[in-house]
């Protein structure tokens, strides 16, 4: 091997190792819990939303099940209820980022403490709603959390436009909740 050879290859070697150990992906979490459709969530609004804001109270109730868990067999299925009022809230503010807690008693009667993010958008004719944080206290506690919920957006678009309300909006859940 040449001299010049030999200034090549080490340049390479050490750019070629480093494209490696990006490239690996890093260890990944153990899967706690598993929630799939028909796992649900539905939103009533009262009044229904308008795009002008006005004082509302709302109630989400959110069944999930079925769920897998390898680390807690018994656990199959798990609600939340969430409700309260806005002195001020319309069609717009479904949309965003908020930050969000939530409390999930499992079918086994253990429950799981969620903190974090929740943001929504709408692409083309579906609003998708996504949830990550962390489990703060009870089963799987330390724990990330990813939730997401689809729904048609066909209510929520013509809101946004003037042209119609929001009533209540019924969702499709995913939940995974992953050991760091």
């Amino acid at each position: 091997m040449s001299w010049l050879s030999r200034a090549l290859a080490l340049p390479l070697a050490a750019v070629l190792g480093a494209v490696l150990l990006a490239s690996t992906p890093a260890s990944a979490g153990v899967l706690d819990v598993a929630c799939t459709p028909p796992s649900s969530n539905t939103t009533s609004y009262s009044p229904p939303l308008t795009l002008a804001a006005q004082p509302i109270s709302f109630i989400a109730s959110v069944q999930l099940g079925p769920c897998v868990s390898l680390s807690t067999p018994a656990l199959t299925s798990g609600s939340y209820t969430a409700s309260g009022t806005s002195p001020s809230y319309s069609c717009l503010d479904l949309l965003g980022s908020r930050a969000q807690s939530l409390t999930i008693t499992w079918n086994t009667g253990q429950t799981s403490t969620m903190s974090g993010n929740r943001t929504s958008s709408i692409a083309g004719a579906v609003i998708n709603s996504t949830f990550t944080g962390t489990v703060t206290s009870g089963l799987f506690v330390g724990d990330t959390v990813v939730q997401n919920a689809t729904a048609p957006a066909t209510d929520i678009t013509l809101c946004t436009a003037g042209l119609g309300t929001v009533s209540s909006v019924y969702s499709t859940v995913t939940l995974e909740i992953t050991s760091a």
